[in-house]
């Protein structure tokens, strides 16, 4: 059962339309849907909301530590709620789906996501859950050898059409999310990864 679901991003305006901000859309999208309300909450680092899913309450949080920082947050609203690391939901831009791209695992590498990183380390595992929101990569068209510019490729805003993509990602993902917070992790995956 999932009861903490973090969006991950960097807060301020001049980010608030970067690909690095996929979590954040994604945590959005969720509380307009729940009638939850985002505030900031000092004592987490982060802006923090409390609504019901599948039946089930559940918190969303917004870190504003920047998103190398991000562990800091979520363990902070973790400890006190006394949530456990595999009752957590990341969601993250992911360099390696293509947009309109959405999967859900437990576990695993980190991809080099700073976010996913730092969440890791101050968690002391990284068993949690995590939503990969394809934004593509920045090596996808480029000349053979070319170097590609991860840093400027994820705080920059995607195309229209990439955008596009990764709203209908977001949408997909929400329509497994009551089930999924409700415990049919395996189901939900399976019904997510079907659609794309």
């Amino acid at each position: 059962m999932i009861k903490l679901i973090v969006g991950l991003g960097n807060p301020g305006p001049e980010y608030a339309a970067t690909r690095h901000n996929a979590g954040f859309w994604f945590v959005d999208r969720v509380a307009a849907d729940i009638g939850a309300t985002l505030r900031h909450e000092q004592r987490f680092q982060g802006m923090a909301g409390r609504g019901r899913l599948g039946g089930h309450d559940v918190y969303l949080l917004e870190p504003q530590t920047f998103m190398n920082r991000s562990g800091l947050s979520v363990v902070s609203l973790a400890r006190f709620y006394k949530i456990l690391p595999d009752e957590i939901l990341v969601a993250h831009d992911e360099l390696d789906l293509a947009p309109g791209v959405a999967r859900l695992k437990r576990g695993g590498g980190t991809g080099g996501h700073n976010g996913l990183k730092d969440i890791g380390a101050h968690l002391s595992t990284p068993d949690y859950w995590r939503l990969r929101l394809g934004i593509g990569h920045p090596r996808d068209g480029l000349p053979a050898g070319a170097k590609p510019d991860v840093a400027n490729f994820v705080l920059k805003p995607p195309r229209r059409e990439e955008q596009d993509q990764i709203d209908e990602a977001i949408d997909r993902a929400l329509a497994v999310l009551d089930g999924f917070v409700a415990g049919q992790g395996e189901r939900a995956m399976m019904q997510l990864h079907r659609q794309g």
